[in-house]
């Protein structure tokens, strides 16, 4: 809903609330269904209603705890029942500078200032293992905006009586924590507040009226911050970044000007903002998001526009440059099949109003920003949130590369007239065995984001798969791949609990990066293995179908296992017989653990 996307109207949002909402449950989207706990140090009722819309418009249906006025601590230590019944999949907890309950005085000596900054730290310590134990599940902790009033004035940040000094060296703490502690994030409201503007932001009638932390008009950017958190621990982030050239990455047009007459570089201001533009564009690369063009334009033209001395971006950044005079939303579909995602995984920037609502209009669930002016280019994308990062792998630092080559990949095998030629050609070996702790944040950041090969769709949390990988009740697999052309990382898992003599999988997926490329046959050879191994007789398999996963709705057929049950939202349940199986995997050389650590 174009309403919700960034820069939105904050007090249009405030006041159409129940019409916006209205809409949203009425365009047949459909949402992944979680449940969030908010413990709140002050009133959250708005926040909680703005929040549900901005997490409806990215794909996710909340369920809302909410706890009484600053029942925070008491919720976090001593939970009802109704919340114990609830069990959160994720748990807010909107604590402010209003919530610190001992700030020094100047009669305060240093130690007896560390005793109450090491108090408060420990209270939400307290608290945030009170919730890991009781509930399991990712913790969003705001941390402490900056007081209203500085009484030591500029001295108020550096002097350890000073409350600027006392909140950063909370803020610290927190840092600390979220750094050594895996589901715990940060919402960063220190840099909200300043954003929109300290002055306001606190002004102290909200809370001597209403107790509201912060003025109603910060309450939106508060939400839709904290939903990108959310939706990102979720899997809801985007992927990719299709880009516009001309006016984009530069100014000017490269066909009319010339490669001499575009702006881009030191020389004026103009040019600068592109400059610093694909500067930013190529630290989004840096954390994994696939670079590819999306350009009505010659194709030679647009590789000597990205070939310009003075650009930070070059070719070899981008794994697709689609530079034609194609319609850009056919364009943009093609590079998402190209790359086995989806197109809602995608960000359209382009400088056109017209090209941008066409994409829009062609192509719903692409995320199409309002590039308006050079300037704001990099606010309008980092501020919409698109890349948030709730975690960061070393497959996340290789990603272009093994997109890249894929695309290499994709060139051998067509030329190959047979494709068990090409599959052997690759010379393909994978590493698959039970779970390895260094590939446990892997393995969950893979649940969270696997759509389309993903049979059950589960998803957890790093605690729930630290109970799976602690578990003796359950056979675990992850699967790497490597290849001629490189390694394609950690890119399947299944996961299955021993039922008897039977094995249920409640988890099969694979990274789309792979497909056809016999990985799901190893994974299936070295799981009937280890069931062997267990005395397991037969595999129970589980479908259930989604908006994204119909490629494998088939899947275990191809597997040799027998439909057994068929419901009228299409869930189906398979099984394999364990006697007769043979292995199916023909072309890649599988191993353990001990070869990659050999």
């Amino acid at each position: 809903m174009k309403e919700l996307e960034y820069p939105f109207d904050p007090a249009y949002i405030i006041q159409k609330k129940k019409a916006l909402k209205k809409g949203l449950l009425a365009d047949g989207t459909p949402r992944m269904e979680k449940k969030i706990a908010v413990f709140g140090g002050s009133t959250t009722s708005d926040i909680v209603k703005v929040l549900e819309l901005f997490l409806l418009n990215m794909g996710i249906a909340p369920v809302f705890y909410e706890s009484e006025y600053a029942q925070y601590f008491q919720d976090a230590m001593f939970p009802s029942e109704e919340l114990l019944a609830f069990q959160p999949d994720l748990v807010f907890i909107h604590t402010t500078n209003r919530n610190v309950t001992a700030y020094p005085e100047i009669t305060d000596s240093p130690a007896q200032i560390d005793e109450k900054l090491q108090s408060q730290l420990e209270k939400f310590q307290t608290i945030w293992a009170s919730i890991g134990e009781k509930f399991h599940c990712p913790i969003i902790q705001n941390n402490f905006e900056m007081p209203l009033y500085r009484l030591l004035g500029n001295r108020d940040c550096y002097d350890v009586h000073g409350r600027r000094n006392f909140l950063s060296r909370l803020n610290q703490g927190f840092y600390a924590y979220a750094q050594t502690h895996e589901s715990f994030y940060i919402h960063d409201i220190n840099f909200i507040s300043a954003d929109f503007g300290l002055k306001e932001w606190a002004n102290p009638l909200y809370w001597n009226m209403y107790k509201y932390a912060m003025c109603f008009e910060a309450i939106p950017g508060f939400a839709f911050n904290l939903a990108n958190i959310i939706k990102s621990i979720f899997g809801k982030n985007k992927k990719a970044l299709a880009l516009d050239l001309d006016n984009t990455l530069w100014g000017g047009v490269v066909g009319d000007d010339g490669v001499d007459g575009i702006e881009i570089g030191q020389e004026t201001g103009v040019s600068q903002s592109y400059y610093e533009f694909q500067t930013y564009v190529k630290e989004l690369k840096s954390l994994g998001i696939l670079l590819t063009v999306c350009s009505k334009n010659d194709h030679e033209n647009a590789i000597a526009g990205l070939n310009h001395p003075e650009g930070a971006l070059k070719p070899a950044d981008f794994i697709i440059i689609k530079a034609n005079w194609e319609n850009k939303d056919r364009n943009i579909a093609e590079t998402a099949q190209e790359l086995n995602i989806l197109p809602e995984a995608i960000v359209f920037a382009d400088d056109n109003p017209a090209e941008r609502e066409i994409v829009r209009a062609q192509l719903p669930g692409v995320a199409v920003p309002a590039m308006e002016e050079v300037e704001r280019y990099i606010q309008t994308i980092d501020r919409s949130g698109f890349f948030e990062v709730t975690s960061f792998s070393e497959d996340d630092l290789k990603r272009n590369e093994m997109y890249k080559t894929n695309a290499l990949r994709a060139a051998q095998a067509a030329s190959f007239a047979d494709y068990g030629a090409y599959l052997e050609s690759l010379s393909m070996r994978a590493v698959i065995d039970d779970f390895l702790p260094v590939y446990l944040a892997r393995i969950t950041q893979l649940t969270n984001k696997s759509n389309q090969f993903n049979l059950t769709t589960r998803r957890y949390t790093p605690a729930q798969m630290e109970e799976v990988f602690a578990s003796s009740q359950h056979i675990r697999l992850y699967g790497k791949l490597v290849d001629k052309f490189g390694d394609n990382g950690v890119v399947s898992v299944v996961i299955g609990k021993i039922n008897g003599d039977a094995l249920d999988v409640e988890l099969w997926l694979m990274s789309c990066r792979v497909l056809k490329r016999d990985m799901e046959f190893a994974m299936l050879d070295e799981l009937v293995s280890r069931c062997r191994e267990a005395g397991i007789s037969h595999i129970n398999g589980y479908y259930y179908p989604t908006a994204k996963n119909g490629m494998v709705r088939e899947l275990y057929k191809t597997f040799g296992f027998q439909k057994v049950s068929e419901d009228e939202t299409g869930n189906t349940q398979w099984r394999l017989e364990l006697e007769s199986y043979e292995k199916q995997n023909r072309f890649i050389a599988v191993s353990g653990n001990e070869a990659q650590n050999a």
